[in-house]
């Protein structure tokens, strides 16, 4: 049995923010789609990721002054992990892990093809799991 490809369990085709739009412009597109991780292109090229986390300490920093004047480069995170679609999954999420990674930006032939997310690989795994061992509802008390 193949294990499952990476494509299989990122979010495809995800929404992107560029790296001199306003920072309002990324926090309005993550609550719209309720998404927590927004991959930043620069010339629709993927370079970093901005979190909901990293808006929410900037604007909890600035409430005396006005963040509406900053911009996605101001926040976002260049040091991210860029991984190619064909990349075996047990490498993706071995690479996650040890590199700390709450998410990697996953491209096909160099452009944005999705985004996977710790979120994504749990939702896959409770899955798995379901399909693997039915039945086992987890209802006992320890």
């Amino acid at each position: 049995m193949n294990p499952p490809r990476l494509k299989l369990l990122m979010t495809p085709f995800p929404y992107a923010v560029d790296l001199a739009s306003p920072l309002a412009r990324a926090r309005e597109l993550m609550q719209t789609h309720r998404i927590h991780h927004l991959p930043v292109t620069s010339e629709h090229e993927p370079v970093g990721l901005v979190t909901d986390r990293e808006i929410s300490l900037v604007q909890a920093a600035a409430r005396a002054g006005d963040v509406r004047e900053l911009l996605v480069r101001d926040v976002y995170m260049s040091d991210v992990s860029v991984v190619d679609i064909n990349i075996p999954l047990d490498t993706v999420l071995q690479t996650m892990a040890e590199r700390h990674r709450d998410a990697v930006i996953v491209t096909r032939k160099g452009r944005l093809a999705g985004v996977l997310t710790r979120m994504d690989v749990c939702r896959y795994f409770a899955a798995y799991l379901r399909e693997k061992y039915p039945g086992s509802g987890g209802d006992d008390a320890a």
